[in-house]
């Protein structure tokens, strides 16, 4: 196996934990390694795990795993943990993993899983939409769909991630999360192949001459850190630049002021209280 063979990478580092008295990591680390890439690589396919398995009726269970040991991996290397899906059969999806310390390849591994009903553990044949969406990515297809709308067309989508992220995580009451702008604003929303709801947002049209307001970004907590939250950063920002909005700003929370500035956004004044969170005033010219 060569790095090119694979669209996905995970970056591990190797902790002070995981190497044995050979001074080198434990075998049995190497599996764990392999998992966790695994459960990256559906971060990447944008598919959240628990919430995709519901809706596909079943879950996955490892039948066989297998590892094949080149070289060590020595504390507190970078390690890049390839993984793809290599085959699909009928129930069963095969994917293999490999280990680099650079260009070096030092472990390889295959994980067989079995699509089964998560009650019984009978096996299932692996759903079409499943096997579309691991075939699509290997072949470089787009995984996330943005939807921009009325809050009439998209407000159970757009709501039911709001819900997730504010009122159920972030304890925000609900009767402060819904308000008489979202009639009014431009939402956009991130789906996966599976149709459920990743992210959202929304763009307050200004009044002529006057800045726009974006807000109410929310991305499920499975999905951060995967990029979706920027796709839809970047729809609102569009959709203002084709209104011929010239200043955006937004109240971001404190501790996202980074993912904000990183799009071009800059803080405005000081940081304030609302709805108990920190927050800072930012604005971008467009």
């Amino acid at each position: 196996m060569n790095r090119q063979d694979f669209r996905y990478f995970d970056r591990q580092r190797v902790r002070w934990a995981e190497i044995d008295a050979q001074k080198i990591v434990f075998n049995g680390h190497y599996l764990m390694y392999f998992d966790t890439a695994v459960a990256g690589y559906w971060r990447a396919i944008a598919l959240p795990y628990a919430e995709s398995m519901a809706a596909l009726g079943g879950d996955l269970f490892v039948r066989k795993a297998t590892v094949e040991y080149r070289a060590s991996a020595r504390y507190d290397d970078v390690l890049d943990i390839g993984m793809r899906c290599a085959r699909i059969g009928n129930s069963s999806i095969v994917f293999e993993g490999a280990v680099f310390r650079r260009q070096e390849l030092l472990v390889t591994g295959e994980l067989v899983y079995v699509f089964a009903d998560p009650h019984a553990q009978t096996s299932r044949p692996v759903p079409d939409a499943l096997r579309r969406t691991l075939l699509g990515f290997e072949a470089g297809e787009r995984m996330v769909e943005m939807q921009l709308g009325a809050w009439s067309e998209l407000a159970d989508a757009a709501g039911a991630v709001r819900k997730a992220v504010f009122v159920d995580e972030q304890g925000i009451p609900a009767e402060l999360e819904w308000d008489e702008a979202d009639a009014t604003s431009v939402h956009a929303v991130a789906r996966n192949r599976l149709g459920l709801p990743l992210a959202t947002g929304r763009l307050i049209p200004g009044a002529a001459g006057e800045a726009s307001r974006i807000g109410r970004m929310a991305v499920v907590a499975a999905l951060r850190g995967s990029g979706v939250g920027q796709q839809v950063l970047s729809a609102l920002v569009a959709a203002a630049r084709e209104r011929g909005v010239r200043e955006i700003v937004l109240h971001a929370q404190a501790d996202a002021r980074a993912f904000y500035e990183r799009a071009g956004f800059a803080v405005r004044g000081e940081p304030f209280d609302e709805v108990g969170i920190p927050h800072v005033e930012m604005v971008r010219t467009i």
